[in-house]
């Protein structure tokens, strides 16, 4: 069916639309309040480096380390929209990792499908990839942890040709969360827990890359 061709009811159309235009409103009126407190905020900084306060150099520098603790922050609430940054065509990926899967999912048990992440705008306009509906834009998972995608008989992804970038590039053989050692076919025996990896200490996932 051509999906161009398909007649929205009027009573349907009207109610998106009014969702759109409620939507957009608020978009605008935050777009100006935001642009008003970062007149604020560069006329602060700009005033503080005259009088020999602080530089920009080291504004900077504190800048990268607390949007790392705020972005860390939403994703511990669940707050906020997640876009991969920066955005990379995932089709002409070359940076994919090499892993010997199939001689060894018989002890990590595809651990990686259960890792949370946010998808790129290329994933989401495709519209093969799911994302959590309640977490805008995170991977989807079900109940058990596991991707939607990742097919649980034979532990292989179904839709692999278009899977995103970060599991493209991922790279378990360091991962402290899986593989105690990897060489050795050793995985952390918290994989066999339900609430893995969010069961795992504070300092294994800050030792993990």
């Amino acid at each position: 069916m051509d999906s161009s061709k398909v007649s929205i009811p009027p009573h349907i159309h009207q109610s998106i639309a009014q969702g759109l235009l409620y939507t957009h409103t608020r978009l605008n009126a935050n777009q100006r309040k935001t642009l008003d407190a970062a007149a604020f905020l560069y006329a602060l900084i700009e005033i503080l480096e005259e009088r020999g306060i602080l530089t920009i150099e080291e504004l900077d520098e504190r800048k990268h380390v607390v949007a790392e603790r705020l972005a860390e922050q939403l994703r511990r609430e669940g707050l906020g929209t997640m876009l991969l940054d920066p955005e990379t065509d995932k089709y002409s990926f070359e940076q994919s990792a090499e892993i010997d899967c199939a001689e060894r999912l018989h002890l990590c048990k595809a651990s990686c499908c259960r890792l949370s992440f946010a998808l790129s705008k290329q994933d989401v306009r495709e519209g093969i990839v799911h994302w959590a509906l309640g977490r805008p834009y995170m991977i989807d998972q079900d109940e058990d942890g596991y991707c939607t995608h990742m097919n649980r008989n034979c532990l292989h992804c179904s839709i692999y040709e278009h899977r995103p970038v970060p599991c493209r590039g991922y790279d378990c053989r360091q991962d402290k969360r899986i593989w105690l050692d990897y060489e050795q076919k050793i995985p952390n025996p918290a994989l066999a827990e339900d609430g893995w990896p969010t069961c795992l200490t504070a300092a294994v996932v800050e030792e993990t890359p």
